[in-house]
């Protein structure tokens, strides 16, 4: 292994949050602000985030109620956005080809700037797109990509927490070896440290 940023070693998308501690709108704005820095193709970018920080607690419900069943863990966040792609570059109408991945780039920069907050987050893609469309009037020539919930770590016994639940947060982070991603010239052939 080689050595990263902590801030990057210390990431990872938990299900569970401290309850009742709610995220102040510095820390909020805080993590907006990490997001407007994210490069993007021709700078479009492309990057929008609905907001909801349980000040609206009507369209807190309602985005919670666009989560699937299997991401209900999430409803304990006390902070959630979602992130959406404009389709298309604003200088010429044509398809934005990179805006997924210009998105991609913005939620990591929250998800980081989070950490270095003392917050985390966790990325799904386990949400009704559809629900969220309609819920909050996301135009056509946008996508909703992911949800993000945030919180504070949960630091008490997770004796109390539902076993399938309590099994998750204590796996073992696994990632696959570089050369199952990185390839040396042609695909498939692995890349490898020189000497």
């Amino acid at each position: 292994m080689f050595p990263i940023n902590a801030l990057i070693a210390r990431r990872w998308s938990p299900r569970i949050f401290q309850g009742g501690r709610r995220i102040g709108p510095e820390k909020i704005m805080t993590l907006l602000e990490a997001a407007r820095w994210a490069p993007s193709c021709f700078n479009e970018q492309p990057w929008r985030y609905l907001v909801f920080d349980g000040s609206d607690a009507g369209a807190m419900a309602r985005a919670q109620g666009c989560l699937v069943d299997g991401n209900a863990w999430a409803k304990q966040a006390p902070l959630l956005l979602i992130a959406v792609a404009r389709d298309d570059f604003t200088h010429s109408g044509t398809p934005n080809r990179t805006a997924q991945h210009d998105v991609g780039l913005a939620s990591e920069n929250i998800v980081l700037q989070a950490v270095e907050l003392g917050l985390t987050a966790h990325q799904m893609a386990g949400f009704d797109l559809e629900c969220a469309r309609q819920e909050f009037g996301i135009p056509p020539g946008y996508s909703p990509l992911t949800m993000i919930a945030i919180g504070y770590p949960y630091r008490e016994e997770l004796d109390a927490i539902p076993e399938k639940l309590r099994l998750k947060e204590l796996a073992v982070r696994e990632r696959k070896e570089i050369g199952e991603f990185a390839f040396a010239g042609r695909w498939d052939s692995a890349y490898e440290k020189k000497a």
